[in-house]
């Protein structure tokens, strides 16, 4: 069966379905496939796949450079199509590189680290830091759960703490209409919600097979919500922001999704302190990434308050045109000081 413009396969032994897609005729007429592989888990399941033809091509780091490279080698090979099997680094550079050789991809996700699984974005590291750039979504994206239950089980936790932001991405979105007249799209709200609530109040963890399901289809269906904005909107906003003002002042501090919830919960409580909204949603994040085991207080990522105030600061630079609660309350740095004190005895476990 000739995949659709996305195909989803979230199941145990999922990965036997790879083979078949990419092995289909109508993809890659002549056969010739090329696969990406990360550290970790992507070596051994390029090594398993009946694919007589396949070119393994190994990635290293998560860079412009890195992608732009295999990219080449894609297009120079005449590659028909490409898998991009491993984390997130991995199926970003490979997204990148199909997009420049202009072939389909197919996204293996050998962990639930973030949603960046299907989305329409590749977020990679340049000279100055990092950014995010346009790409075609994969045509078909596939999630073993054997897999993701061998990988480290922070990197499966965090993927909670990226979906859950979705509900700060949203209100900040929501919050440029108002104030801004910026469009927002109903359709790419609803994935986004959906995907944040599937996630939100379930009892159970990351060690339940149930709950591995949920978290990989809310992933899923948040990149989906990204393709439908055609922007990364409705699953970024202040939370990311501040994402990435952290990873580019303090490299190497905690990962994607921890840092995602974090910035969601901070984000909410400022709305709470200055716009008397969102105290309920703060409250259930909040129990949601304490169920999960998540971070919540600067202290929780290796930051003291004043360095989580200096990435706050310097948050709505990492975005340039986007308007969330940062750009709207324009808190000085003294401000921003005291609100990470009373963030930290507000939301502290």
């Amino acid at each position: 069966m000739l995949p659709s413009p996305l195909t989803i396969d979230v199941r145990r032994g999922a990965i036997a379905s790879l083979g078949s897609v990419l092995a289909d005729r109508r993809i890659a007429t002549e056969g010739r496939i090329a696969v990406a592989v990360g550290p970790g888990q992507g070596s051994q399941i390029a090594a398993d796949l009946d694919l007589p033809n396949c070119e393994v091509f190994r990635v290293e780091g998560g860079s412009v450079d890195v992608a732009t490279e295999l990219g080449k080698k894609l297009r120079s090979g005449a590659y028909e199509a490409v898998a991009g099997i491993g984390g997130g680094k991995t199926i970003d550079v490979t997204k990148f590189a199909a997009s420049m050789a202009g072939i389909p991809m197919v996204a293996v996700a050998t962990n639930l680290a973030h949603d960046g699984i299907c989305s329409p974005t590749a977020s990679l590291e340049h000279e100055s830091g990092k950014g995010s750039y346009g790409v075609s979504m994969p045509i078909a994206v596939v999630i073993d759960v054997d897999y993701v239950r061998a990988a480290p089980q922070r990197l499966v936790r965090s993927g909670v703490g990226d979906v859950v932001s979705n509900l700060s991405a949203i209100a900040d979105w929501e919050l440029a209409g108002r104030e801004q007249g910026e469009p927002v799209d109903g359709m790419a709200v609803t994935f986004a919600r959906v995907a944040a609530e599937a996630v939100l109040h379930r009892p159970d963890s990351v060690e339940s097979q149930d709950f591995l399901t949920v978290l990989a289809e809310a992933l899923v269906l948040s990149g989906m919500a990204m393709s439908v904005a055609g922007s990364s909107r409705p699953a970024s906003g202040a939370c990311h922001e501040i994402l990435h003002a952290i990873t580019h002042l303090y490299p190497g501090v905690s990962n994607h999704g921890e840092l995602a919830g974090v910035g969601a919960l901070y984000a909410y409580f400022l709305r709470t302190r200055h716009q008397g909204t969102g105290e309920a949603a703060m409250r259930d994040i909040r129990a949601c990434l304490l169920r999960h085991e998540l971070p919540v207080v600067p202290a929780d990522i290796g930051l003291d308050e004043e360095q989580f105030a200096r990435a706050v600061a310097y948050a709505p630079q990492t975005r340039p045109g986007r308007y969330t609660v940062l750009e709207h309350l324009a808190l000085s740095e003294d401000e921003i000081r005291r609100s990470v004190g009373e963030y930290v005895t507000a939301v502290g476990r």
